[in-house]
């Protein structure tokens, strides 16, 4: 190298320097070889050591270029193990509920699912827990659409296709327990229930008889009205061949031989 002025060597050119985008674009780099070298670790496969995980250690290198290198140990030398220990997923307790006739615990069954009512499908019985139509609840026991579905808590039912016709809507079924407990909670007694029913009875039994004597007097209206009617037709006289002279009047007669009406004229 030629001398310079000064005596020494040339000194090396200056390195240019890094503008701000590009200085980012090396951090956003070195972000994403960061964020893909923890995904990797993340996802080898661990191997147990005495009960405890291991992970082979590796070297990483920052090349200073936004990214990392990284370098495993050679074979020769000593592994360092890494114990990863990992604590023990706690026991979560199943959610049993207890059945209300035999107090023995169980999962689910047909009554909890459909009706929330507490028992198994062991102590399920087809004559005490019936089930009957949205019609039989509101007329036996005298309950209304509100009782049924707007009172805390609304009753919960089950549909099942109408017998009578598959065509037409659906049947809500309800659970009788669960009804007649709606019914005390709404008439509060039996004997409040009875005394009710009995009104409902008698108001039936006025207005059956009211419509029984509705069609009665039209029945009669109509018979009547059959039985006589009017005559409409225009009557023609009949006058017979006699005349009767009223010499004072100088006026002749002739009388109807139906209806007897009189008819007086004059001869030229």
């Amino acid at each position: 190298m030629e001398p310079s002025e000064s005596g020494g060597l040339d000194d090396p050119e200056p390195k240019p320097e890094l503008s701000a985008s590009m200085r980012a674009k090396i951090e956003r780099n070195r972000q994403r070889a960061l964020i893909l070298r923890q995904a990797r670790l993340a996802s080898r496969p661990l191997s147990e050591v005495e009960g405890a995980t291991s992970a082979k250690v590796s070297k990483t290198i920052d090349s200073g270029a936004g990214f990392f290198i990284e370098e495993e140990e050679d074979g020769l030398e000593e592994q360092r193990i890494r114990k990863v220990v990992h604590q023990p997923a706690p026991l979560l307790q199943p959610d049993y509920q207890v059945c209300e006739d035999c107090d023995k615990p169980f999962m689910d069954s047909y009554l909890s699912n459909s009706f929330d009512l507490c028992v198994c499908d062991k102590c399920r019985d087809n004559e005490r827990h019936k089930l009957i139509s949205r019609t039989e609840a509101k007329q036996h026991y005298l309950l209304k659409d509100c009782d049924l579905d707007k009172r805390e808590p609304p009753l919960r039912f089950i549909l099942k296709k109408n017998p009578h016709n598959p065509r037409w809507g659906d049947m809500k079924l309800y659970l009788k327990l669960q009804v007649e407990k709606r019914c005390m909670e709404v008439w509060g007694s039996d004997e409040a229930l009875e005394e009710a029913r009995e009104t409902r009875e008698e108001n039936r039994e006025v207005q059956k008889q009211k419509r029984f004597n509705k069609k009665l007097k039209e029945l009669r209206r109509a018979v009547r009205s059959s039985t006589w009617t009017k005559d409409t037709s225009i009557h023609q006289h009949q006058y017979g061949p006699e005349e009767v002279v009223d010499p004072e009047e100088d006026l002749y007669k002739k009388t109807c031989t139906t209806c007897g009406h009189e008819l007086n004229y004059e001869k030229m």
